[in-house]
């Protein structure tokens, strides 16, 4: 992360598809005050709160669980058919925060191996390697992780003397590789999960993205035995700078007395030493964002999603008008989201980056980073988000130039 940033800031007119952040639109401050005020009619109006236990809610230390939980499980239970009960979900400082929390909670010593699908997102292996917990890469493929090479890895920790603890996955459009999970590998997958006692962590950032109506259901909402603990995020279809995600951690933890509480409890008590709780005007600003369009994210993201299924058919053309026909360069075509990966005849390294940017002006992301071993040095991944049209048709351009004297 750190040698993107210095490349991008050493050459600041370079087209980047590096960056896999959400389009720069143009925020109104205003429209701040405005969701505020939503929200605080909310609490007045639905919960009966007077006004100074409302100014309490919005200025004070929160609860630790968070004060919105209502509002994202009836989110939830619109958009996505997930069905849980509010005090089920921990309201996080973005999706990062709550990899780091089910992780601590999940993994109770170096025995406890986590597997994750290779290539993988950084923020989970980052996460794994604070907490000193080894990750087993699991091959994905073009469908996303199979459930056979997640049985395969569970049995090579197991013959290590280690236990295979969690599975971190992105069915829907993942990052970095861009695949999706069939309908099919989810049932497969969760029954894996249940044959090995594994949890599966579902991270799920993009999947209101996708190129068309069709829509597959999370793992959460197929998973009938609580194996999911589902890690959500506000900042791609919200509000970035708010930073405020979710967890769903559903499941039944007993204590050595027999009392029964849930996993969110126990993801609560860590946050409680570490955030302490998630900024109770960040999660106001969302709240009111909810509440303003009934709790449906796929009718406040309307705009954004037809943005974004615009960019991605962009780039899908721009490839096929530069490097159609030539069969040093194939690349994959994602059903949504944000990303997708180009295989190129040449080593896609740090060194041909800064080649890349230098002489071509045109940025993008060596794959071989979100690989916990080799893998990827003749990948590259692009991003569409964060560009206009034009400027993916010209940066497309620009890649096919250094592509040639590469």
């Amino acid at each position: 992360m750190n040698f993107l940033n210095e490349v991008t800031a050493r050459f600041p007119d370079a087209v980047s598809f590096a960056p896999g952040r959400p389009y720069d639109e143009a925020f109104e401050p205003s429209v701040v005050a405005g969701y505020l005020d939503a929200y605080a009619k909310y609490l007045e109006r639905d919960r009966g709160l007077s006004q100074r236990q409302v100014g309490g809610l919005l200025f004070q230390y929160g609860r630790t669980k968070g004060q919105i939980h209502d509002l994202v499980a009836a989110t939830i239970a619109n958009d996505e058919g997930i069905e849980v009960p509010p005090e089920s979900i921990v309201v996080t400082v973005g999706a990062q925060e709550g990899m780091l929390l089910a992780l601590r909670v999940l993994f109770r010593d170096f025995a406890d191996v986590l597997l994750v699908a290779s290539p993988c997102y950084v923020g989970i292996t980052g996460a794994a390697r604070l907490l000193d917990i080894a990750v087993e890469p699991v091959p994905e493929g073009p469908s996303g992780v199979d459930a056979g090479a997640v049985r395969a890895a569970a049995d090579r920790v197991r013959a290590s003397g280690r236990r295979p603890r969690a599975l971190y996955v992105v069915p829907d459009f993942a990052n970095p590789s861009g695949t999706s999970m069939p309908l099919s590998a989810r049932h497969e997958l969760l029954a894996a999960a249940v044959e090995q006692d594994l949890y599966v962590l579902e991270d799920n950032p993009y999947g209101l993205f996708a190129r068309t109506a069709q829509r597959v259901p999370t793992l959460k909402r197929l998973d009938e035995h609580r194996r999911v603990v589902y890690l959500g995020s506000f900042a791609k279809t919200c509000f970035p700078g708010a930073r405020v995600g979710y967890a769903i951690a559903d499941q039944p933890v007993v204590a050595p007395d027999g009392s029964v509480t849930l996993l969110a409890d126990q993801l609560s008590k860590i946050k409680s030493m570490t955030t302490v709780n998630t900024s109770p005007l960040a999660q106001a600003v969302v709240g009111g964002m909810l509440v303003t369009y009934g709790c449906r994210l796929r009718v406040l993201n309307e705009e954004r999603i037809r943005r974004y299924r615009e960019r991605l058919d962009a780039l899908l053309a721009a490839l096929g008008r530069c490097f159609g026909g030539d069969p040093g360069y194939v690349w994959n075509v994602p059903g949504g989201g944000f990303f997708l990966v180009l295989t190129v005849p040449f080593v896609a390294d740090e060194a041909a980056l800064t080649r890349s940017a230098r002489d071509h002006g045109v940025l993008w992301t060596p794959m071989s980073y979100f690989y916990a071993g080799a893998g990827g040095d003749r990948q590259i991944r692009l991003s569409c988000s964060y560009l206009e049209v034009d400027e993916i048709d010209e940066g497309v351009r620009r890649l096919r130039g250094f592509t040639r004297d590469a």
